[in-house]
């Protein structure tokens, strides 16, 4: 490897790790779309128990799951298909490289199909973790009681928005996996162009927190609802 290598590599740890602690800075100094849907999904679980049926609320959560179930099995077919290359001895890795990969001793080619599996194999993970806390979640909605007192509707809701937050905030995680590997995979043709998927993902999600439509209409509902 070279020092470019190296220097490339470094700035990806540096944006795929760093990039939680940054978000919840941004959240601290000024609000996230993240830490806006946290309180957003806060007031979903508080209006769910002041409705006598809870159909409305098990659909959405039903949509939740399906969408967390399309993300986990693309992606697990994903890392099949990195560690078919990856696992699949030096003449699928040659057949591999001949497509237009950069051309580099194979050891360091491996590497670089690690580092896209590693980031395939956390999304995974995040994804299957999320669906699991979903369906908790989705049984809280279920076993929702029937009280009549604010405090006790209160404290319910509240109990349930720490299952669903996380459950979802692993979803994000997920999906910020996909980023992180195609950018990974930009390694494949050189550091120059790690750096630039590096950057150019780390930047579109920060956007997309902090900056985009999406984000400010979510911090404008919030507003709405109340802090």
């Amino acid at each position: 490897m070279t020092w470019f290598d190296w220097a490339a590599l470094a700035l990806f740890f540096i944006c795929w790790l760093g990039y939680a602690p940054l978000l919840k800075a941004i959240s601290r100094r000024g609000g996230s779309l993240n830490a806006d849907m946290v309180h957003v999904r806060a007031v979903w679980m508080e209006s769910m128990t002041h409705r006598e049926l809870k159909l409305v609320d098990s659909q959405l959560m039903g949509h939740s799951i399906n969408s967390a179930s399309f993300f986990a099995s693309t992606n697990l077919l994903l890392i099949a298909a990195v560690a078919g290359i990856l696992f699949g001895g030096e003449s699928a890795l040659r057949g591999f490289a001949a497509v237009g990969a950069e051309n580099v001793p194979l050891k360091l080619l491996e590497a670089k199909l690690a580092l896209v599996l590693v980031c395939l194999t956390r999304g995974f993970l995040d994804f299957i973790w999320a669906l699991r806390q979903m369906n908790y979640a989705l049984a809280l909605i279920g076993a929702a009681p029937e009280v009549h007192h604010k405090t006790d509707r209160k404290a319910f809701a509240e109990a349930a928005g720490q299952l669903l937050n996380p459950a979802l905030g692993a979803f994000s995680q997920g999906v910020r996996g996909y980023y992180f590997a195609l950018a990974a995979a930009a390694w494949l043709f050189g550091p120059a162009w790690l750096a630039l998927g590096v950057a150019s993902s780390f930047g579109l999600l920060i956007y997309r927190q902090e900056a985009s439509p999406a984000a400010r209409a979510i911090r404008n509902a919030r507003r709405l609802l109340g802090e």
